[in-house]
C-alpha cells in the first residue's frame, strides 16, 4: 500500500497546483518543461507566449515561491527553468490515488496520453 501523503504535503501539493491555476502559467510551466533542462530567458518566455514583461516577472516569481521553476543568473541573463523533480512529485501525488490505489484511471490511459 502507498504511503498516505501528510497533510503538510496535501497543503504544499495544493499550493503547487493553485501557482499554476492560471492559463499564463500553465502555459509558462508547458514551454519550460519543453525548453527542459536548458530552460529560457525572461525575454524568449514573453515573446512566446506574447505577455509584457512586468506580468510575466509576477507569474515567474509565483511559479519559483511553489518550487516549480528554478531560476539561474549568467552575466546579466536570468534562466527560468521547470523544476521536474518537483513536477514529477506532484504528478506522482496524483497518480498514486487515481491510478494504484482506486484504478479510477487505468495507468495505460495516462501513458497514452502522454506519448
Amino acid at each position: 500500500m502507498a504511503v498516505k501523503p501528510t497533510e503538510a504535503q496535501i497543503t504544499r501539493y495544493a499550493d503547487m497546483f493553485a501557482a499554476m491555476g492560471t492559463d499564463a502559467r500553465l502555459r509558462i510551466v508547458r514551454l519550460l518543461l519543453a525548453a527542459h533542462p536548458d530552460g529560457m530567458v525572461a525575454g524568449e518566455i514573453g515573446a512566446e507566449l506574447g505577455i509584457p514583461a512586468s506580468t510575466l516577472s509576477h507569474h515567474l516569481e509565483k511559479l519559483r515561491n511553489e518550487d516549480l521553476v528554478r531560476v539561474r543568473r549568467e552575466s546579466t541573463f536570468l534562466w527560468y527553468s521547470a523544476n521536474a523533480e518537483a513536477l514529477q512529485e506532484l504528478l506522482g501525488f496524483l497518480y498514486a490515488e487515481c491510478c494504484t490505489r482506486n484504478k479510477a484511471i487505468q495507468p495505460q490511459a495516462i501513458v497514452t496520453l502522454c506519448k
